[in-house]
């Protein structure tokens, strides 16, 4: 420990720390921009400086260690002009139009600006111009970019691809992507965790809302619209909602406000997929030929990253289709069907937590035939504000009311899909169950809940010990890949998430700059499964009734034509890289 004073207040502290987390620990507020505790501490906006008693120049109080004596003033008048300074430099080179910008009213920047009573600056604006391809479901605005290099280190460190990266030399230095590639060039999974850890409006998803509004405007078209299990922890976070009326009912009375025909829940096609999954992890297991370990499919940034970086694995993902998938297509077949509808004229939307499903949704191999799209337009959690602001929806005269049928009833299986390790304990209950022909207690596999990066569990099935995995982020997803190809581990079954803590910390989730709100989510998501009856998959009696009218039997030849893909034939036509077609 050694003893400071920051503002007159003395304290001892631990060695180790910076003078951030000293003022921190004393409750004294030190202004930052571009810090990131443990991932971006690099003093690269200076508005964290702070004055140290006996030295002339100030400090970056984000990565200056404390020493034993020290004596900081972090207000002080020569402070408050040296941030005053930084930050009119920081708005010359920032596109300051702020009304049109995704992030008005959530910017770290524009806080700033207002707090240090910038009504003006006295520079001359130069701003980036950089052309971005607008199809992209990520979007860069170059020219509201801070240079703060959150993005670059985000995603070097928690996932490991490095898409980000710094172009120039000296005062012309700026941030790019790296070696000054084409975002289709690169190996980005569109995870978008750059865009949740960006403090301004240069990082952001596409903005599809006008296609979805398109969409429900024609007379002729039935719209029906599903809500993703993570959707339903943090819909309401930007909205002002009492906590007490965030429940998925009022959202779902939203939707129908907006003009939706039909509002369904993901977690349905969530249960669809055990049924399918489970079954196939089922039919591996009884196979000495089968190839395994067999890896989970649902995650889009998942499937895009082993694409990518490992090819030859491709024949071990499992062919089910993601849930987004399983639901549109099960829309434009079984609900047309037995509603009388006209596929063509069927648009189904998602509601997710993700920027990659957009991607998903309409550039993957998924998409069999371009002109057959079996989901249609993707909105991210983040968007769904606008959406409901377009449509002049009052949210504060919203009542709870159900989903719609036959879509629209779910298990609790299905809610813990949003978590990291929710898809493996869904999964494990039904294949409990088809091996047994019993149900497990439903919280036998709790154990393998968790925020820790790469987990592990063996679980006895049918006499037989099954050997699972589970990793969230995709550095560590690397790690755990590494280990099974050098044959260092050894496991049948193996979760991956790109997300830290899965869906829940997707990347189209709503941001609170500074703070990681996914295990809060979690527990949410873990605490509705508790509080429902239903919590097996295959006890869904929708989804039992899907597959008695529809789908004949899970694994059934009109099953796998509808719900699965061969990601073996897939990396025949992706070549050595993995490229899409």
């Amino acid at each position: 420990m050694v003893n400071i004073t920051i503002d007159d207040i003395n304290a001892d502290v631990p060695e180790n720390y910076t003078i951030l987390n000293a003022a921190k620990k004393l409750g004294i507020e030190v202004p930052t921009l571009c810090f990131l505790k443990e991932l971006n501490e690099v003093a690269a906006c200076r508005i964290c400086m702070v004055e140290i008693e006996g030295y002339n120049r100030l400090s970056a109080a984000c990565n200056t260690p404390v020493f034993e004596g020290m004596v900081v003033k972090t207000h002080s008048p020569r402070v408050r002009k040296a941030r005053k300074a930084n930050l009119e430099l920081i708005l010359s080179q920032h596109n300051t139009a702020c009304t049109t910008c995704v992030r008005s009213e959530n910017c770290s920047l524009q806080t700033l600006t207002k707090k240090y009573n910038l009504t003006e600056t006295p520079y001359r604006q130069h701003v980036a111009n950089v052309i971005w391809p607008q199809t992209s479901p990520l979007i860069r605005d170059a020219d509201k970019c801070v240079s703060c290099l959150r993005c670059i280190n985000v995603c070097r460190t928690i996932q490991g691809l490095g898409v980000w990266g710094l172009e120039g030399v000296g005062t012309r230095t700026h941030v790019g992507l790296s070696e000054g590639r084409d975002i289709f060039e690169t190996d980005c999974t569109y995870c978008s965790q750059c865009v949740t850890h960006c403090p301004v409006g240069a990082l952001h998803e596409r903005n599809d809302v006008e296609t979805v509004l398109g969409f429900i405007d024609d007379p002729t078209l039935t719209t029906v619209v599903q809500v993703a299990p993570a959707v339903r922890t943090s819909w309401a976070e930007m909205l002002g909602i009492p906590a007490d009326e965030t429940s998925i009912g009022y959202l779902a009375d939203a939707l129908r406000k907006v003009g939706f025909t039909y509002v369904f829940d993901t977690s349905f096609s969530a249960d669809v997929t055990i049924m399918e999954e489970g079954s196939e992890l089922v039919s591996r297991l009884g196979n000495p030929e089968a190839t395994l370990p067999m890896f989970t499919s649902c995650c889009p940034g998942w499937i895009r990253f082993v694409k990518s970086q490992y090819p030859q694995l491709l024949p071990h993902i499992s062919t089910t289709k993601s849930p987004q998938q399983i639901f549109g297509e099960l829309t434009k077949t079984y609900l047309a069907q037995k509603n009388g509808l006209d596929p063509a004229k069927v648009r189904c939307i998602s509601i997710m937590p993700c920027v990659s499903k957009k991607d998903e949704a309409a550039n993957t191999p998924f998409v069999l035939d371009p002109t057959e799209l079996e989901v249609d337009a993707v909105l991210t959690t983040r968007e769904l504000p606008r959406l409901l602001a377009a449509a002049s929806v009052d949210v504060e005269r919203l009542e709870s009311k159900g989903f719609d049928d036959p879509l629209g009833e779910a298990s609790g299986a299905g809610f813990i899909f949003g978590a990291t390790g929710g898809v493996m304990e869904a999964a494990l209950r039904s294949a409990y169950f088809l091996v047994e022909g019993t149900n497990p207690d439903p919280d036998a596999f709790k154990a393998i809940r968790g925020l820790r990066g790469w987990r592990e569990g063996s679980f006895t099935v049918g006499g037989t010990e099954l050997k699972i995995a589970i990793a969230h982020g995709l550095e560590n997803a690397r790690e755990l890949i590494e280990a099974v190809l050098a044959g260092t581990v050894n496991y049948h079954f193996i979760e991956i998430m790109t997300c830290p803590g899965g869906c829940v910390g997707g990347g189209g989730q709503p941001i609170i700059d500074g703070k990681e709100l996914a295990e809060g989510r979690a527990k949410k998501l873990y605490a509705e499964d508790a509080s429902v009856a239903l919590r097996f998959s295959h006890e869904n009696q929708s989804v039992l009734k899907a597959y008695e009218e529809y789908l004949e039997a899970p694994f059934s030849h009109k099953a796998e034509h509808l719900l699965h893909i061969e990601y073996g034939e897939l990396l025949e036509q992706c070549g050595a890289k993995g490229e899409d077609r």
